[in-house]
């Protein structure tokens, strides 16, 4: 492994469990019956371990949106041509894509990185580090060198960590890449053991047709590749792509910095379970916005153990679902801050006279 990819990987520290107990002891003094704000008060006691800070505030908040193109759309597996990637990139760049709204919306800035989008591209807002142009077709051989997987690790690690210089301190993932689904779902495949028929789903909303034939070309590109379940590496390095490799970088670069990593849909659901396989530290620092309406997003959760904040039916990607529950870890940290205690307003707490 990479020197710089194992220093990164040994620098992830445990939770803060004493800021979260303490967090956990100022919400049940609060104007409320214990428990009764339910996940708000589960979010506001992970953020307090994540950050050490029992009342975290995020003044700046950052989506980083990995892009990249997957060999794999020669296969026919989704509904829109690989070319489409490089004109949505732009879209966002602009400003005009779904993430863009949302991010705006919420208060927080969307970066872009470029990690192998197929095409020479040049604009002021894009973030240039490029491994390749695009991988190869998991169904015929591996996606990628293992070298070139791991710096696409390093580059989402690194953008965490100029966007933490800049005084970020909460992350959403976002991606960007035709055919992503496909290969997010060949990577939860082979670090699961869970069946293709079980995993994979209609991305861009592929017809019946198109699903069968998705399938088969996951069940294909881990017949032809036999990625070592034992190996996140070599999972990403034959059938993943560089997008979701940056992805998991820029978990592990955000537990690195002690920041929450909030995960969107399928695919973030793909390179964390690569990163969590990498470093198991960096689990303690996911929280999962939303469950996605892609089929096999619910089992992702289910093995990366994280309930979801919001049900939308949502699959867009981009770090849309991300960006939305940002809403809700603002009102989860403005309670800590903001909501008096039975001591504070003179209210009885239950256990005897009101407290003055």
């Amino acid at each position: 492994m990479n020197n710089k990819l194992r220093q990164l990987i040994d620098s992830i520290a445990q939770p803060d469990g004493v800021a979260a107990s303490a967090a956990s002891a100022h919400l049940d003094q609060l104007t409320k019956p214990p428990g009764s704000l339910g996940k708000l008060e589960s979010v506001a006691i992970k953020l307090a371990g994540i950050t050490g800070v029992d009342k975290p505030e995020f003044d700046r908040k950052t989506v980083m949106v990995m892009a990249a193109d997957h060999g794999v759309c020669e296969e026919g597996v989704s509904a829109f041509p690989a070319e489409v990637t490089q004109q949505m990139l732009y879209n966002m760049l602009s400003g005009g894509a779904a993430i863009n709204v949302l991010a705006r919306h919420a208060g927080a800035d969307v970066k872009v990185v470029d990690v192998g989008v197929n095409a020479d591209v040049a604009h002021a807002n894009l973030v240039d580090r490029k491994v390749r142009m695009g991988t190869s077709n998991i169904a015929k051989g591996p996606a990628m060198l293992r070298t070139e997987a791991e710096q696409a690790v390093l580059a989402g690690a690194e953008a965490v960590a100029e966007a933490v210089k800049g005084g970020t301190r909460l992350f959403v993932t976002g991606e960007l890449g035709i055919g992503n689904t496909t290969a997010s779902a060949a990577v939860v495949c082979a670090l699961t053991g869970l069946e293709p028929e079980v995993i994979v789903g209609r991305g861009t909303g592929v017809d019946m047709a198109g699903l069968t034939r998705k399938i088969s070309v996951v069940c294909r590109a881990l017949d032809v590749n036999q990625p070592d379940a034992n190996d996140a590496l070599d999972v990403l390095t034959k059938v993943g792509g560089l997008e979701i490799a940056a992805l998991a970088g820029v978990i592990l670069g955000a537990a690195a910095h002690r920041c929450p990593v909030v995960l969107d849909g399928f695919i973030s659901g793909a390179a964390a379970l690569a990163a969590r396989a990498l470093a198991p530290a960096s689990a303690a620092y996911m929280l999962a916005s939303h469950a996605s309406d892609e089929r096999g997003h619910a089992a992702v959760l289910r093995q990366l153990k994280l309930e979801p904040m919001l049900y939308l039916d949502m699959r867009l990607g981009e770090g849309t679902g991300g960006a939305l529950s940002l809403h809700l870890i603002d009102a989860a940290c403005r309670i800590m801050r903001e909501m008096a205690t039975f001591a504070d307003a003179g209210v009885s707490d239950g256990q005897g006279a009101a407290q003055r």
